[in-house]
């Protein structure tokens, strides 16, 4: 196992280089956080289908329970449980609109990892960076526990627990944990824990802080220990469920599963759980006792408990919604966590968007009505007072606003009609409005997928690396 050891120390060096500037060490972060026996422990597994490039290639590597799908490279690298998910990944002959350029493709694009340590990282390719078209790179990097990299090249970073980059160039940055980025490109920041920030150029810029002293009931991460919260024991409570998913062979498929949704092989579906048309269920997500109206999705990481989403819901990467009614079109962005219960219950009305690291915990009944914007943290009526808006009025929004812990600067219309057209363009990626014909997304096309196993070296000093193995069409 010495390779594997030396493979650890060669990433903290790689990656506290870049570091340097902020004067960051990763190597307390994660020496010893994976106990590397644990690495030997696991096979990693990419997923064919006629619909995804097909072009693998690993190299000094560790993969362990990790999962690939469309084109990628890892060289010097630790991957520990991470989803690396290449299906939208740009061909060659595309067209990238950028500022008025449309800039075309030479050859097709493919995920770059080196020297990186990913730990339960959630990796989706759908990049914005005109520099680097053919190139998603993840470079010197360290991600950790359910950390979302959407969209964004990131080299040389450190990226805490449940923390997200999105459609965002990273260079030399420490993102803190349950962080939130779309800024476009940012090099050199230290992002404290719980910050919300979304720019949009000279349009406008939304900042949220969370109270540090209250985000820690639900994330914290110190060096030399595990995270730990309401989070993480949230996730671990039910990871025998997922181990059941992962050792057994032969899964029974449900027989009342529409013919036009997806229920991806490992995810985790509970009993009472009613399944609509052209509902998507991702890979990791854990759906018990709730009901999937048509055209919802369940992406990577998302839990959904004892709920009802009406239909055409968009559950982004790694939220968790529980007890808790949603109308025709609610967006939950990334990492969220809403949480009601029979006492407390919540219901979010139609169209209305939780931004992204929302956390709804209630202590009392709550009605978010429709076409509302959520944001912050909301606990009570008061909070809701405090941390929503109706969508109309924060269109029409000029200026700097100040509510609570937020802050807003710009115009409200281009902020708000940004959230709108991604909700769309998922809806559409995903198969929502799939018609029997037309119209087909991620839903149908996923539907049959075959799954392939690799192994590491079980002995010596190569134990816990993969071979070098090249895997084309």
């Amino acid at each position: 196992m010495k390779r594997l050891s030396d493979l650890l120390e060669r990433i903290i060096q790689r990656v506290n280089i870049n570091l340097r500037e902020p004067l960051f060490d990763v190597g307390p972060y994660i020496r010893n956080l994976i106990p590397l026996p644990q690495l030997t422990k696991f096979y990693a597994f990419y997923g064919i289908t006629p619909h995804h490039p097909l072009n693998f290639h690993f190299s000094r590597s560790n993969l362990a329970g990790s999962y690939f799908l469309g084109k990628c490279h890892v060289s010097d690298a630790i991957l520990y449980k991470s989803d690396i998910r290449g299906d939208e990944l740009k061909r060659k002959g595309d067209i990238f609109q950028f500022e008025g350029f449309d800039i075309p493709l030479h050859e097709d694009e493919t995920i770059r990892i080196k020297d990186s340590f990913l730990i339960k990282t959630l990796v989706h390719n759908n990049s914005h960076d005109p520099e680097n078209l053919e190139d998603f790179i993840i470079k010197n990097t360290v991600s950790t526990h359910y950390a979302n990299i959407h969209g964004s090249d990131v080299e040389g970073c450190y990226l805490g627990p449940f923390s997200t980059v999105d459609l965002t160039t990273l260079h030399d940055c420490v993102i803190g944990e349950f962080a939130y980025l779309q800024v476009g490109e940012l090099a050199h920041h230290q992002v404290p824990a719980g910050t919300i920030w979304i720019s949009g150029g000279d349009q406008f810029e939304f900042r949220y802080q969370h109270d540090p002293e209250n985000l820690k009931k639900y994330i914290r991460f110190e060096p030399g220990s595990s995270p730990q919260g309401f989070f993480i024991d949230f996730v671990e409570s039910r990871k025998d469920d997922f181990r059941r998913v992962f050792d057994v062979v032969n899964l029974e498929t449900p027989s009342s599963i529409p013919s036009g949704a997806s229920l991806n092989r490992y995810a985790v579906i509970k009993p009472k759980t009613q399944i609509g048309q052209n509902v998507l269920v991702a890979q990791r997500a854990y759906i018990e006792n709730s009901w999937m109206g048509n055209g919802a999705n369940a992406q990577e990481n998302c839990y959904i408990i004892n709920s009802r989403l009406t239909g055409n819901n968009v559950t982004a990467h790694g939220a968790k919604i529980i007890g808790a009614e949603l109308g025709e079109k609610v967006f939950v962005g990334f990492n969220s966590f809403l949480q009601g219960n029979k006492s407390a219950a919540l219901s979010i009305g139609e169209n209305s968007i939780v931004m992204p690291h929302t956390i709804i915990d209630l202590t009392e009944p709550v009605n978010i009505p429709a076409s509302h914007l959520v944001w912050g943290f909301i606990r009570n009526r008061k909070d809701v007072k405090e941390n929503t808006m109706l969508l109309s009025e924060f269109t029409s929004m000029s200026g700097q606003f100040v509510r609570g812990r937020m802050n807003f600067q710009g115009s409200g219309e281009p902020f708000v009609k940004g959230f709108q057209h991604r909700i769309e363009h998922i809806l559409e990626a995903n198969g929502a409005y799939f018609n029997g014909m037309d119209k087909k997304g991620h839903a149908q096309s996923s539907r049959n997928i075959s799954y392939n196993l690799i192994q590491p070296y079980p002995e010596g000093d190569l134990k816990g690396l993969y071979p070098t193995i090249d895997i084309q069409l």
